[in-house]
C-alpha cells in the first residue's frame, strides 16, 4: 500500500522503521518516500540522488527552511518490527532519526500553503564514514538544493532545539624512550612513564564555558586510549596516548590544535592530529532562526557532541537540531520513543511553518 505520510506521525514512525534501512541498504525506504511525496505532496519539487529524496516548494516566500533527515539506521539487533507499549515506540531507527524523518514528511504532505519556502532532504549513509555520507554527496553534486535561510537537523533532542554543535579533533601525544632489560631499568628510558606528564596536564585541565546566543557549550580535553609497552621484562621505548579535544564553535580547528599544543608545551612529547571536524554556531539571531526559537517558547540548549549541523554551517546556514527522541538511547538495542515528543514536536514545527 506504500506510505500514508497524512497518517499521524507516530503511525508514520512505525511504518518508518519497519522498512529495514541499514547504511547502503536504504534503496527501499527511497523508493517508499519518493513514491509517497510524488503522490501526497504535489506541490514539491521532487528528485532522487543515488538513496535520497530531495523535494522542495516555489512559492516566492520571503525565506526558505530547509527539514533534513538521514533515512539509514545502524545494523538492527533483533529489534525489529516496532512495538508500542506504555507510551513509547521501540525498534532500531525510533529515535535516531525516524521519528523526526515522520514528523518532517507528515508536515510536509499536510501544509500545502506554508509561510516559509520548504527545502526536504531525506538522506543516507549518516551512520557510517563520513566520505560515504550522502549530505556530502549532494553538496557536491546538487548545490543549490542546500540553499536556506535555516536548517532544521531532525536528530533526536529531546524536543529541545540543540543549536550549533561542538568542533571535536583527536591527537596522538607519543612519548620516546629507551628500550632497556627491566631488571637494568636503570640503562634505558621509559616512555609510559613520559606520559605521565601528560596525563597531569589532563588531569589538571579546566575546560571552558562558552555562552553563544544564550547556548552553553562547555568543552572537554580526555584522554580516550593508551598505547604502550613491549613485554613484561622491557623497558618500552615508546608510547602514546590519544586525546579528544571537543570544542566551543567559536573556535576554528586550527585554534583547537593551536590550543592542545599549548596545553602540552614544554613537555617532551610530539603531537599528531589524527582527526577534525569543525563546529557549528548556533546562528540564532538570523531572523528566520530566531522565528524558529520564538516558535520553540524559547526552549533551547547547546548540541554537545557533533552532528551534520556543521555541514550546513559551513555553508553559511543557521542550523539547529530538533526531532523527537532521547540521543542517549540511540544505537541501543532498546532504543525507543516517546510518542508524546513526537506529537508535541510536529506541533511546534507546524505553527513555525504556518
Amino acid at each position: 500500500m506504500g506510505l500514508d505520510l497524512r497518517a499521524d506521525p507516530i503511525a508514520l514512525t512505525a511504518a518508518l522503521v519497519d522498512i529495514p534501512s541499514e547504511s547502503r541498504h536504504e534503496q527501499l525506504i527511497a523508493d517508499e518516500i519518493e513514491a509517497a511525496l510524488r503522490a501526497q505532496a504535489p506541490w514539491f519539487e521532487v528528485i532522487r540522488n543515488g538513496d535520497a529524496v530531495l523535494a522542495r516548494t516555489h512559492l516566492d516566500r520571503p525565506s526558505r527552511v530547509m527539514l533534513a533527515g538521514h533515512i539509514d539506521t545502524v545494523p538492527v539487533a533483533d529489534n525489529l518490527p516496532s512495538h508500542l507499549a506504555n507510551g513509547e515506540l521501540w525498534g532500531c531507527g525510533t529515535s535516531d532519526m525516524k521519528s523526526g524523518d515522520a514528523v518532517f514528511l507528515h508536515l510536509a504532505a499536510t501544509i500545502a500553503e506554508p509561510s516559509h519556502d520548504i527545502t526536504l532532504v531525506m538522506y543516507d549513509c549518516e551512520e557510517i564514514e563520513s566520505s560515504a555520507n550522502g549530505l556530502g554527496r549532494i553538496e557536491r553534486e546538487l548545490p543549490d538544493w542546500l540553499r536556506a535561510d535555516v536548517a532544521i537537523l531532525g536528530e533526536p533532542s529531546g524536543g529541545f532545539i540543540e543549536a550549533g554543535c561542538q568542533g571535536t579533533i583527536r591527537v596522538v601525544v607519543s612519548a620516546n624512550g629507551t628500550r632497556a632489560h627491566s631488571a637494568r631499568s636503570w640503562l634505558g628510558d621509559n616512555a609510559i612513564h613520559k606520559l605521565g606528564a601528560v596525563l597531569d596536564r589532563l588531569t589538571a585541565y579546566r575546560p571552558r564555558d562558552v555562552d553563544i546566543d544564550g547556548c552553553v557549550y562547555r568543552e572537554g580535553l580526555s584522554a580516550v586510549r593508551i598505547d604502550g609497552g613491549i613485554a613484561g621484562n622491557v623497558i618500552p621505548d615508546a608510547a602514546s596516548v590519544t586525546v579528544n579535544f571537543r570544542f566551543a564553535p567559536d573556535r576554528s580547528v586550527e585554534q583547537a590544535v593551536s590550543h592542545v599544543h599549548e596545553v602540552f608545551d614544554g613537555l617532551d612529547v610530539t603531537i599528531d592530529l589524527t582527526d577534525a571536524a569543525a563546529g557549528a554556531l548556533p546562528g540564532l539571531a538570523k531572523p528566520a532562526a530566531a522565528a524558529l526559537v520564538a516558535a520553540a517558547g524559547g526552549q533551547v540548549r547547546a548540541k554537545y557532541g557533533w552532528t551534520d549541523v556543521s555541514r550546513f554551517a559551513a555553508l553559511g546556514i543557521p542550523a539547529v537540531n530538533y526531532g523527537p527522541g532521547d540521543p542517549n538511547l540511540a544505537h541501543k538495542v532498546d532504543e525507543r520513543v516517546e510518542v508524546a515528543q513526537i506529537t508535541t514536536v510536529t506541533d511546534m514545527l507546524r505553527r513555525y511553518l504556518t
